[in-house]
Order: structure tokens, then sequence, then C-alpha cells
């Protein structure tokens, strides 16, 4: 387990065989350590300005903007393409190849030739060119069922209705946010160097609060050009409760996988923080706010909508939760043992669902325990093989830290039902079935319990010959070993790398891998389409560009529907 060196006396943590069950990852919500709320709190704090540089759109919204970002430490420029999509070209899928907008945050200026060279470049995505002054590279699609009616409404003079943000909380629905050095861009170790975003995903999550404000400016635009006369701006309060949406499918799952130690920090630094609230004597402020919190959490459940039946259970399930859970502490006396009491009776008497929310609202009462752990959610990765390890320390090492990969029966054809691979098309993760589906032979390794039961039983069979040897010669004799025992040393110090599951068998759902990840980049309003992809919105609820430098609370988790002035 990774701790931070001024932490002498670590708090008792969770255990990892609960935290890192995949059910229960799969039911995270953002919190106060989620991406979106970290770089937004260094935004707010450290006053950074974005001004409109250009803004080149005609009546229909098509043309380029651009944006420049003025920080402490250096400036930026987000540039944007809007382009008329034709109807049978639109899609979320990865394989399209037109979309509503495309952009790019780019380190410094941008000259007329770079500007030159992102035009013909940014709209083609994936296959453009690009160098490593551009950090971020993505595309969004409109939302059909908002844009026209925010634009008709807008034109008209009158503001949209609230309730169409409860249900789709987006103008703008990102299908991909690229970074760390994906098609020539930016590597992160080029931002590491830098103050603005040395946190995993922040200048992707920067970018996307640009195009956020982009709708906004463009849709009340297009308003004006329509209908000078009668047009109006977006209600302050609908602006705040817009938000991106992003379409999310499995090429995200594998990320969970294939960075372990990376995953730890994160999960890490979430039960560190909740670990540090369970110390802290409950007072009445802090109880009148959880009290504030769960309400508005219940209402914020509430509105969130899904067609997904298996989803909408388990709201159902949370809302009915939080009535038990608010009508018990509403009873309780205000106490110096409170939280780990409200914990504990979540525990006995809540779903996981309500249990993973109540986490995220009791990080929210203790901010300067919990924000600085932010900054300790990056981890520089790598696995080196300790050849000199004696075969007895590594078996142990697999026995002690992996048993929960031996328990599973990897026999059964179940627990061999999928098969993970890369599509031609586009080199995206894809799940197959292996009874139904070729392409078995060219799956890719993220069976983790299985890699780790072939490593053990051929350990054990090598020990039965060879007990006093080091793993070097073990690995001499099963060099394809060497990865899976890089892995276990690499990973002997971590508690909560391993997701722990069969991610092949018939019963894992991806949609819990996906979420797992989208909680901690922020992510809320969980609308799965499927088992296998999900959309979400980010950033409803945060302060506006023109709120930056304004006094700032950083209490905009868990948006809910606003009521506008006139309404009843």
């Amino acid at each position: 387990m990774s701790y931070s060196p001024s932490e002498a006396t670590p708090p008792a943590l969770r255990p990892a065989d609960q935290v890192m069950d995949l059910d229960r990852l799969g039911s995270h919500f953002q919190s106060r350590l989620s991406f979106v709320r970290s770089s937004m709190r260094r935004m707010m704090n450290e006053q950074w300005r974005i001004q409109r540089s250009c803004f080149d759109l005609d009546a229909d919204g098509f043309g380029t903007a651009i944006y420049r970002i003025d920080t402490p430490h250096a400036h930026y420029h987000c540039v944007i393409f809007s382009a008329y999509l034709p109807p049978e070209k639109r899609s979320d899928r990865v394989i399209a190849d037109q979309w509503d907008v495309s952009f790019v945050l780019v380190a410094g200026d941008v000259d007329e030739q770079q500007l030159a060279d992102l035009r013909r470049n940014v709209p083609l995505q994936e296959a453009g060119r690009f160098d490593a002054r551009v950090l971020v590279l993505s595309r969004a699609n409109r939302s059909l069922r908002n844009f026209d009616r925010f634009l008709d409404a807008l034109a008209e003079g009158v503001q949209p209705q609230p309730q169409q943000l409860a249900e789709v909380g987006y103008l703008y629905r990102t299908t991909a946010v690229y970074g760390n050095g994906k098609f020539g861009i930016a590597d992160f170790s080029c931002l590491q160097g830098t103050a603005d975003f040395t946190q995993p995903f922040s200048a992707q999550m920067f970018t996307v609060y640009l195009l956020r404000h982009f709708s906004i400016e463009q849709i009340e635009h297009m308003a004006r050009a329509r209908n000078p006369q009668r047009a109006v701006g977006l209600d302050v309060a609908l602006q705040r409760y817009l938000g991106v949406g992003n379409s999310t499918g499995l090429g995200m799952a594998p990320f969970l996988v294939n960075h372990p130690q990376l995953v730890n920090q994160w999960v890490w630094a979430r039960e560190t923080a909740l670990a540090r609230v369970m110390e802290q004597a409950a007072d009445l402020p802090e109880v009148q706010r959880m009290r504030a919190l769960l309400k508005r959490a219940h209402r914020h459940v509430q509105q969130s909508v899904t067609d997904d039946q298996r989803q909408s259970v388990i709201d159902q399930r949370t809302l009915a939760d939080l009535d038990l859970l608010v009508e018990w502490f509403d009873s309780q006396p205000v106490c110096a043992d409170l939280w780990p009491r409200v914990q504990a009776w979540a525990q006995t008497h809540a779903s996981q669902g309500c249990q993973e929310l109540l986490v995220s609202l009791l990080l929210e009462l203790y901010p300067e325990q919990v924000d600085p752990l932010a900054e300790q959610m990056a981890v520089k990765e790598g696995f080196r093989l300790n050849a000199d390890m004696p075969l007895a320390e590594l078996r142990a090492l697999i026995e002690d830290h992996y048993r929960w990969a031996l328990d599973f029966d990897l026999n059964d054809p179940e627990a061999n039902h999928f098969f993970w691979y890369r599509s031609a098309e586009k080199e995206e993760p894809r799940l197959g079935e292996r009874a139904m589906e070729p392409g078995a032979e060219k799956e890719m390794q993220l069976g983790i319990a299985h890699n780790i039961q072939r490593c053990h039983a051929a350990l054990l069979a090598y020990m039965e010959q060879h007990p006093q040897q080091q793993t070097a010669h073990f690995l001499l004799a099963r060099p394809h070993f060497k990865g899976t025992v890089c892995r276990l040393q690499g990973m002997a110090r971590c508690a909560y790398g391993e997701i722990r599951a069969n991610l092949m068998g018939r019963s894992m759902l991806p949609i819990d891998l996906l979420r797992c990840k989208l909680a901690f980049f922020g992510a809320g309003k969980f609308d799965p389409k499927s088992s296998r992809w999900v959309r979400i919105t980010l950033f409803q609820g945060a302060p506006l560009v023109s709120e930056i430098g304004q006094p700032f609370s950083d209490d905009w988790n868990f948006a809910v529907m606003p009521t506008l002035s006139g309404e009843v």
C-alpha cells in the first residue's frame, strides 16, 4: 500500500477484499477526489483566466472558436472546429469519422501556420497528424434531444425547461478525449514538469470543461442569429446545471487492469480520505451538513434518468436505502463516534450503492483532511524483476497476496466465457464470447486470475525438483511467466491495485469497470445503454467561466434541477 511520507501513523483502511470487489467498484460515485473536482479547485483557487480570442461562427454555429487560457504558470489555447454533420454520419461509435465538433488543447501560442495545420488535421482525429504542442485531442456530438429544443426556446425569448437537463444533462457529448501521447500529441511526462496538469487526466478534464463553455456561447450565438429581436441568453442557473456528456464503451475497461499501480494510488487516496473522516469527532455543523448532503444526493439520484432496467433497479434500491439512512441518522444524537456508526449502519442495512454514495458524502465534510490527497493520485508506474527472489518467497507472495485469484474455479466453462481482443478497425478493446465467436487466439492478457493460477501451478511443479532455487532459474525454464512474475513482485506493496474478479467469467459486467474509472473522473448520471457502454455527465453544477475569481465554496457535487424565477 502507498503512503504519504508525512503520514507517520496511517489510519486504518477498509480491507482490499471488500474495496476491490468488482460489484462495489461498479457502485462508485463522484467525490471530492474526482479529477473534475480537483481540476476545478485548482482553476478557481489560482484564478485562471479564460478569454475568447476568436469566435468565427456563422448563423448555424459552424466555424472556428479559440479560447486563450492563462494560468499563474503558463498559457494555452483551446481550438474548436464546428462543422455540419450529415445525419447518416452521426454516430458515437469509435469507427465514426465525422463529428459535430472537434477540438484540441494546445500549449503556448497558436500562429496562423499551426492553425492551418490544426484545421486540416483536428477534424480527422485519429487519422490526423499532430505534434507535442497538442496536449489533448477530442471530438463531440450534439445531443439530439436537447440542442434543437434549447435553441428553439432561446430564439423565441424563453428559457428551456430544467426538466430537459434533468433527463439529458448536456448539449454536447464527447465520444473520445485523447491524451498521454496518442497520435503524436504530448506524452503525460511532458505535463509532469508543469504545475497546471500534474494530476492524471487533469488536462483532459479541463478541455471537457472548455467544451461546456463553448456549448453555452455557441447556442446563444445561434439563437441571436436566428431571432435578434427576441432571443435571450441561457439562464445562469441552467448554465450551471448544464454539463458535458460522454459516451464510453469497452475501450476504457482494460486501463484498470493495465495500470494497477495507478489504480492502487487512486483507491488508496479515497480509502485514506474516508479513514481520516472516521477519525473526526462529529459536531453539530458537520451533522447539519450531512443532513443537507443526504437530501441533495437523494434528489440527484431521483432525477437521474435511465432506460436500463438493471440500473433503474439499483437506483431505486439506493433511494429506498437513503430514506432509511436519513430516518436512522435523524434519530441519532450528536456524538464523537457518529461517523463510524453511520458507516457501520450502512454496511449492515444498505446496498453497496448506498454505502459508496455515503463514502462520497462523508468526504465532503472535512475538506482540510481530504483535499490534500488529490495531489497524491499520480504515481510513477513500472515493474522491475527481482530475479534473486527465492522461490519460496515468490510462492508465499502468490499465496498471501493473490489468494483471491487462486480461489476461483477456472476449470468451469462459465469462468472462461469471455475473451478480450482488439478490433481490426480502430485497435479498440472488444469482448467476445469464446464458444460463439472466433479470434480467441488473439485475446488480450486481461485474465489476471488465470495468469496467476497458471504461474502458481507451474511454480509448484518446478519447486518439487528445485525447491532452493531463485526466481531467475524458474523464469529461465518458464520464460512466458516473466510478465506475471514482474506484476506479482511489483504489486507486493499495493493493497488496492488488483480488481478481485475473473474478467473472463460469464457473470462479469464490463459496465462495472467503466463506472469505477468514470467515477474517479467525476462522472454522474450513469445511464447504461448495455452491459458494455454507458452515457454519463461531467461538470454538471460546476462554476462557470465567468465565476472564476469569485468566492468559491467547492460545493457543487450531486447537482439538482434548479427552479427558475417565475416557476412555481
